[in-house]
């Protein structure tokens, strides 16, 4: 079981269907197989105090400390729905989780099960959230109140919807099915079914304990000799009113007695009868009025070590103690060991771990949703950070996405013109730039030495040297050159300049990298549950073979870079060898000359969009194929095809369009839209940071 998912999430649409049950039967079959197995809930009300969260690290001996167990407290995850921004929520969740998942083999996720928040957003959060982090469900439902054909009847239904989100669902539980029904392991569904496991009604699991009675009743110990006596489940409450004998008649096993603290007569039969074969011994005692038995009678129960029976005292009068006991809800709590042992061997007996290990290991997820991606690249450049020059330090979408750079440590961050200037209208806005740097071309002593480079470069190309003292004054090409010559990293610019007006500067001095002679771009098109990668959208109007092929090589390296699986489609109107004409014969030469300079790679065309998207299209029309259906980089055989169906996606399905990306230059620079957001710079500029690190 060391292939497949790496997670499992629980996850119910009802309280108390026993979640917390199905948490502990699965954690003993993960424990197992994996030596480090974590347990983690992305939404907690109180990270100190969540018994899921104390139960199944102390009842495993779980080596993770209950911090590292918690997501996002419920509080600031109301507050992030408040305020619509979900995307933070993801990402929050997200990041604890990864890490996490660094240090450990497998993570047990469970779901937030409260009325506060089902009433905001229901149980559609928790899908969303199990989306977010690639995990499969176990989804828990309980049969009470139904059949066991309607039971079934719902987790199809549930599976189908699980499905239609983008989510894998590895396995269902019903919980508490009648004894009078056939409980044999069912598949819901039909072709790739999902496994079903009915588990009979325990009432013991469903009946309070003392132990319950102390912690939710608010009782207190008066004779106590060992922790078994908490185990004790209560099979009823009664209370003693009558004469000792009428008393001990009705007496049965397993009885709560609830008897006021002056009634020594119904304790000293309670002594007796636990002494006696002929009649059966009480879970517990309560003694209700406020005040204390009798000395003697309370030495008698105390001294005497074969009465092993708790003793509890209640400061209010029977009848309120009695409805206090009859509130006491069933608990399972680190302190239930009995409870837990028998949750354990009960979920063992009714479920099959080798079909839980056999699903697990065919639901390797490959979900990455746009929160999971950004995070990722957000991770990934707070730890390479580097330092990218931004040249249009007069915009406010910079200055305010710079504010969030520096925060979160993405980047080192170098704005352009005079530092008083960009200082005031970053208070105007409210924006907190103490951590950039601030650097004027015309007083930072480099104006001399980048004109004179600059010229060195052009100089063939008929530029004199006025005129390349005169260009550096432009902020787009100083900042190229900053780039150049290791001031900077990376620049990033297009907020207010056309895509030419960033591009032509890095052509005419960074240049592009040893046996590429095209710069090109993509897109990181972030659908609902993967991301892919569109070539070229921005940059080269109608590439030749050649260009087209080298267009494919550096958009697999992308990919590569960014943690995407490289399997290069290159987009035509006819797929496989069926079609004929000038543009399909031009597809079909660059990916002769791909494969043929990067056999490495997995890269074929001509293939139309369906076939190279769609496992069941690709099956019909190019069977044996190792990319059609499986493609995640599509390379457009022209800009006029791959800006509008970018475009196209982008509008039509909500998909997150970052980019364009550009590549092929021997350093990292990149274009924005001029219509860019805030979140676009951020993004790209951590793009920068990655690219800068891996060049």
């Amino acid at each position: 079981m060391k292939r497949g998912a790496k997670s499992i999430f629980i996850l119910s649409k009802e309280r108390h269907a026993g979640t917390l049950f199905v948490a502990l039967g699965l954690m003993e079959i993960l424990k197992r197989e994996y030596k480090r197995v974590a347990f983690f809930k992305p939404i907690v009300q109180n990270c100190f105090e969540d018994n899921d969260i104390k139960t199944i690290i102390e009842a495993f001996s779980l080596s993770q400390k209950s911090s590292q167990a918690c997501g996002i407290a419920l509080e600031e995850a109301q507050r992030l729905l408040l305020a619509g921004d979900e995307k933070r929520l993801y990402e929050s969740i997200i990041e604890r989780y990864d890490s996490l998942q660094k240090e450990y083999d497998f993570i047990l996720c469970a779901a937030f099960e409260g009325e506060k928040l089902r009433e905001m957003v229901d149980f559609d959060l928790n899908l969303k959230v199990a989306k977010n982090i690639s995990s499969p469900i176990a989804g828990v439902l309980s049969a009470y109140g139904r059949t066991l054909k309607e039971a079934e009847e719902e987790t199809l239904l549930w599976r189908n919807t699980m499905k239609e989100e983008g989510v894998e669902p590895l396995a269902f539980f019903i919980n508490r099915v009648s004894e009078n029904l056939t409980c044999s392991v069912v598949r819901v569904g039909e072709g790739e079914s999902t496994p079903c496991f009915p588990i009979p009604y325990e009432p013991e699991l469903d009946k309070p304990t003392v132990l319950d009675l102390l912690e939710t009743a608010e009782f207190e110990p008066l004779i106590l000799k060992s922790e078994k006596e908490l185990e004790r489940g209560i099979k009823r409450a009664v209370i003693a009113a009558m004469r000792p004998e009428n008393f001990l008649e009705r007496l049965r096993e397993g009885d709560l007695v609830i008897v006021p603290a002056d009634r020594s007569d119904i304790l000293l039969s309670v002594y007796a009868a636990n002494h006696s074969p002929a009649f059966p011994a009480v879970s517990a005692v309560v003694v209700t009025g406020g005040f204390d038995i009798s000395p003697n009678i309370g030495q008698l129960l105390s001294s005497d070590e074969n009465f092993r029976i708790a003793v509890l005292g209640s400061r209010e009068d029977t009848m309120r103690s009695a409805i206090k006991v009859e509130d006491c809800e069933a608990g399972l709590t680190p302190r239930h060991r009995g409870k837990i042992d028998l949750a354990l061997g009960h979920f063992a007996k009714y479920v099959d771990a080798a079909l839980i290990e056999e699903s697990l290991q065919k639901s390797d997820t490959n979900i990455v949703t746009p929160a999971m991606f950004l995070h990722r690249i957000y991770a990934a450049a707070a730890a390479e950070k580097r330092r990218i020059v931004l040249p249009e330090s007069e915009d406010e979408r910079i200055l305010k996405a710079c504010e969030i750079i520096l925060r979160r440590g993405l980047a080192d961050i170098v704005l352009l013109g005079k530092r008083d200037e960009i200082l005031n209208r970053a208070g105007i806005l409210g924006v907190d730039l103490s951590r950039a740097d601030f650097l004027d071309p015309a007083e930072s002593g480099y104006m001399e030495k980048f004109a004179e480079t600059f010229y060195r470069l052009r100089k063939k190309k008929g530029i004199t040297p006025e005129e390349a003292a005169d260009t550096m004054k432009n902020f787009t090409y100083f900042a190229t050159m900053m780039v150049y010559e290791g001031v900077a990293d990376g620049m990033v610019s297009g907020a207010t300049h056309t895509t030419r007006e960033t591009v032509l500067p890095a052509l005419q001095i960074i240049k592009t990298k040893p046996g590429i002679d095209i710069v090109s771009s993509i897109f990181f098109m972030c659908l609902e549950t993967r991301v892919l990668v569109y070539g070229d959208c921005a940059i080269v109007p109608d590439p030749d073979p050649k260009e087209l092929a080298h267009i494919a090589i550096t958009s697999a390296e992308t990919a590569k870079a960014f943690g995407i699986e490289p399997i290069v489609a290159l987009l035509s109107y006819s797929s496989g060898e069926s079609g004929v004409g000038e543009d399909v014969q031009k597809v079909r030469e660059a990916a002769q000359i791909a494969r043929k300079e990067r056999p490495d790679l997995l890269i074929e065309g001509p293939m139309q969009y369906d076939a190279a998207i769609d496992p069941e299209v690709a099956a019909r029309k190019m069977p044996g194929s190792s990319v059609a259906g499986r493609a995640t980089v599509f390379i457009f055989p022209d800009l006029n095809t791959g800006n509008n169906t970018y475009k196209a996606v982008q509008r039509s399905t909500g998909a997150i369009a970052i980019g364009p990306v550009l590549q092929g230059l021997k350093k990292p620079v990149n274009d924005l839209s001029r219509g860019c957001s805030v979140e676009d710079i951020v993004s790209t500029v951590a793009i920068t940071s990655i690219q800068a690190a891996r060049l």
